[in-house]
C-alpha cells in the first residue's frame, strides 16, 4: 500500500501583544539583539516613553510575555564588569514576520481611536464660553512646551546618539500631530473669544 503523506504543518503565528510596548520593542529587536536594560535606554534616548508608559517593570513584563509567547527568544548574556550578566534577545524568525506583517497592517489600514480629547471636545458647550476659552488656552500652553520638549529629545536623539533619522521618524509624525492640534485649539478658543462660535441658547453658564 503507498504510505499515505500528512500535510506539512503551517507554523501559526504569534499571537499578537495588546500594548504598544510590545511593538517599540520588537522595533528595536529589527536594530540588533539587545537585553532588556539597552532597550529602555534606546526608547528613553527616543523620546518614546511620551507614547506608552515605560517603567522597569512595564518593560520586563512585556519582553517576558513575547518570550512567552514565541516572538523573541534569547541570544546569549552579556555582562559588563561586576554587574549581573544579562539576557540578551533577538526575534524567532516567526517573530520577525509577525511583526513585519503587523507593522505592514498598522500603517495600511487607519483603525479607531479614541483620545480622551476626543471624547471631552464634544462636550464644550457645557462649560460656558469663559471657561471653555481658558481650558483651550491652557491646553495650548500645555501643547507648545510638549512640542518644545519633543523638538530637544529628537535633536539630542539625532545629535548626541547619532540616531538616523528613520530611528526617531515618529517623533517627527508625534510633532506633526502636536501641531495640528495647537492650531486647531488656538483657533477654537480665538472664535469663543470673537464670540463667531456660536453656544445655543440657555446651555452657556459662566
Amino acid at each position: 500500500m503507498p504510505t499515505r503523506r500528512h500535510p506539512t504543518a503551517v507554523p501559526k503565528p504569534p499571537k499578537r501583544p495588546a500594548n504598544a510596548l510590545a511593538l517599540a520593542v520588537l522595533g528595536l529587536l529589527l536594530e540588533r539583539p539587545m537585553h532588556p536594560h539597552a532597550m529602555a535606554g534606546a526608547l528613553r534616548e527616543r523620546g518614546m516613553e511620551r507614547a506608552f508608559k515605560l517603567t522597569t517593570g512595564s518593560l520586563y513584563d512585556t519582553v517576558r510575555a513575547l518570550a512567552r509567547d514565541g516572538w523573541i527568544e534569547a541570544d546569549g548574556t552579556e555582562q559588563v564588569g561586576n554587574r549581573p550578566a544579562r539576557t540578551v534577545y533577538r526575534h524567532t524568525h516567526a517573530g520577525r514576520d509577525g511583526f513585519t506583517d503587523w507593522l505592514d497592517e498598522l500603517i495600511r489600514e487607519p483603525s479607531p481611536e479614541y483620545p480622551r480629547f476626543l471624547s471631552a471636545v464634544g462636550y464644550l458647550g457645557a462649560l460656558g464660553r469663559v471657561r471653555a476659552a481658558e481650558a483651550l488656552r491652557e491646553r495650548a500652553t500645555a501643547l507648545r512646551e510638549r512640542i518644545a520638549e519633543g523638538a530637544e529629545v529628537h535633536r539630542a536623539a539625532r545629535e548626541e546618539h547619532h540616531a538616523p533619522r528613520l530611528f526617531v521618524i515618529e517623533a517627527e509624525y508625534a510633532a506633526a500631530m502636536a501641531r495640528a492640534e495647537l492650531a486647531w485649539v488656538e483657533g477654537t478658543a480665538d472664535e469663543i473669544e470673537r464670540g463667531t462660535l456660536t453656544w445655543p441658547e440657555g446651555t452657556d453658564v459662566e
